[in-house]
């Protein structure tokens, strides 16, 4: 609707009167914008926490020094250091060692691919036979159950020993005698048997209302199992998973048993020959240079999963 001016024709036109013309995209973008400028309340704030981090990382820098420095003179002034350093820490004989010990590293880390696998594979078929609903299914539910509770009950070392020497004495046709096999055999089954109650407690963590949703939309069992219940719950299990990893990483070593030359078989045999523990500590060391990446990484996983969770997100 226009609207009519009073304004008489004599009549001053002022400032205020005059219709500002309309401004363009283009004149927006010219006009300067405020810059974000910080209270002084925040800056002190700020300043308050980066003095906190750099007090607490000096306390914990001072209390690290302090601790070190007095288990180094604890163990340097006992009596018996002397001839603890001879047998143990003797650099000719740790660099005597050193090539024959990575030499039957690789030997472990293969086993620890290899097993890996396995016990993956086998861990998530044992939680999906024990999750497994109706009557029909029983008989592989409790084949799964007695398979976990056996396995996990029963000694890693005792376990070897039965399958590395106890399935040779079978003389059965078409097995194999081969230590390194029948010794990752031995930790497959061990093994298998933690991963899976790792992954059925990822399963059964996740919501019936899934499986119900999932169902509604008309997929079947085995479709919701698929795509909707393991993936949720593989997310859920990483860390405890990775937490197994770095344990089978270590027990690779225990193949040693089975007359396998890995690391620890190579650092036993460079001790036969001079009477000496240092090649022991070689491979200790090397084994604790491989675990710690994956310790690290596996806490990095667990922090970051924990934020996801604390922010609403899907784990």
């Amino acid at each position: 609707m226009a609207v009519r001016s009073r304004r008489r024709t004599g009549d001053q036109v002022t400032p205020k009167d005059t219709v500002p013309a309309a401004r363009t995209p283009g004149d927006r973008a010219e006009e300067p914008h405020d810059a974000y400028v910080p209270s002084a309340r925040r800056l002190e704030r700020e300043r308050f926490k980066r003095a906190r981090t750099r007090r607490a990382a000096a306390v914990a820098a001072v209390s690290t020094l302090v601790t070190g420095t007095v288990l180094f003179l604890v163990v340097v002034e006992s009596p018996g250091w002397p001839r603890t350093r001879e047998t143990f820490f003797n650099a000719h004989y740790a660099r005597e060692a050193l090539p024959h010990v990575l030499e039957g590293l690789w030997l472990n880390v293969r086993l620890l691919a290899v097993c890996g696998a396995a016990v993956l594979a086998l861990g998530m078929l044992l939680a999906v036979a024990r999750t497994l609903r109706g009557p029909v299914f029983f008989p592989l539910r409790a084949l799964a159950t007695a398979y976990t509770d056996f396995f996990r009950g029963l000694p890693l070392i005792i376990c070897l020993l039965m399958v590395v020497f106890g399935v040779p004495a079978l003389r059965l046709r078409g097995v194999t005698t081969d230590p390194v096999l029948l010794g990752g055999t031995a930790l497959v089954l061990t093994y298998s048997a933690y991963v899976g109650e790792v992954f059925r407690a990822g399963i059964e963590s996740v919501h019936p209302s899934q499986r119900a949703a999932a169902r509604s939309l008309g997929l079947g069992g085995g479709q919701t199992l698929r795509h909707v219940v393991l993936p949720q719950a593989v997310r859920r299990v990483v860390p405890p998973l990775l937490n197994d990893l770095v344990s089978l990483q270590k027990d690779t070593g225990l193949v040693s048993v089975a007359g396998a030359v890995d690391a620890v078989y190579a650092a036993q045999i460079s001790a036969s020959k001079s009477f000496n523990y240092t090649p022991y500590v070689v491979a200790g060391l090397i084994f604790v240079a491989l675990t710690i990446p994956m310790t690290r990484f596996t806490d990095a996983v667990t922090a970051r999963m924990d934020r996801r969770r604390a922010q609403g997100g899907i784990v």
